[in-house]
């Protein structure tokens, strides 16, 4: 690949993009109201402190449940196609599924799924 075309391919990309960007900002409404800043959470207003921690499990359960629904969402393409891919395809989602079952024996032995 020629080096001068790719150069103007990344500065006509880079230009595109800022074009873009200042256009939207230059066009796009405005609005400075102190209530837009405020923390909003499922519709009721906050009382006291926005800024508060949270346990760690929480994530440790969020993570878990987009781990599962990740397996859900690539599970059935491949049990469309399973005929086609053969022994192959065994082996490679079972290779998954042991990802999977060793990912959730981790979080089990470090307790992230005891809900306090």
């Amino acid at each position: 690949m020629n080096f001068t075309f790719l150069v103007v391919v990344l500065l006509t990309a880079l230009a595109f993009v800022g074009v873009v960007v200042a256009l939207s900002r230059a066009i796009s409404p405005r609005s400075y109201n102190l209530q837009k800043f405020e923390a909003y959470e499922c519709g009721i207003p906050t009382r006291g402190k926005s800024w508060m921690q949270f346990r760690v499990g929480y994530y440790l359960f969020a993570i878990l449940f987009l781990m599962f629904d990740v397996e859900t969402a690539l599970l059935f393409p491949w049990a469309v196609v399973m005929h086609d891919m053969g022994p192959q395809g065994l082996i490679s989602i079972l290779f998954f599924f042991i990802i999977l079952v060793l990912g959730l024996a981790y979080a089990w032995r470090k307790g992230a799924l005891e809900w306090k």
